[in-house]
């Protein structure tokens, strides 16, 4: 088994990106949230946002041919995926007084637990300190939270999460200082 790549996303690699966002869910949500709140998220978690490939903020890892790995961060103003669309969410933010967003982070369930996260993270820590961020947050979903925590995440605040059809996901916001 060869080793996964890192690399930045392309718009080739949107059919595979969705689809691994879909398995990652069905696979892995299943273990925080019941059946009616999968299906949710199955629905409106899994749309690749294209927006952060074409800014060259979105991230695969690629092994044998297929992604298995995918996530990254904006510098634009919406939070997370599912949450509707908004006039400011193409608002580019303030390095300088807003933190940067981290985003769309799924891993297929047959290569969990192996850094394939924390690398995109790394990656996306590295790049937005680059661009000026002082900080980073993020929309966690429940799945998540145990890999936010291990790179240094700090937890703000527990919340519902709104899908668009009504239902409500846990979420947990959480802030990454970028220290220089």
């Amino acid at each position: 088994m060869s080793e996964p790549v890192l690399r930045a996303a392309t718009p080739a690699d949107v059919p595979a990106i969705a689809a691994l966002m879909r398995q990652s869910v069905l696979a892995v949500f299943p273990l925080f949230h019941n059946e009616s709140e999968t299906a949710a998220a199955a629905t409106y978690l899994t749309e690749p946002d294209t927006v952060l490939i074409d800014d060259g903020t979105y991230y695969v890892h690629e092994a044998q041919g297929r992604v298995v790995a995918c996530g990254g961060w904006s510098r634009r103003d919406k939070l997370y995926t599912g949450s509707g669309a908004a006039p400011a969410d193409d608002r580019l933010l303030d390095p300088a007084t807003e933190p940067a967003r981290v985003r769309a982070m799924f891993v297929h369930g047959d290569w969990t637990r192996r850094g394939l996260g924390r690398a995109i993270l790394a990656r996306c820590e590295e790049a937005a300190r680059s661009a000026g961020f002082r900080s980073l947050v993020l929309m966690a979903t429940l799945p998540g939270v145990p890999l936010y925590r291990s790179f240094g995440f700090r937890e703000v605040a527990r919340t519902q999460v709104p899908l668009p059809d009504g239902s409500l996901l846990g979420g947990v916001s959480m802030n990454y200082p970028l220290l220089r």
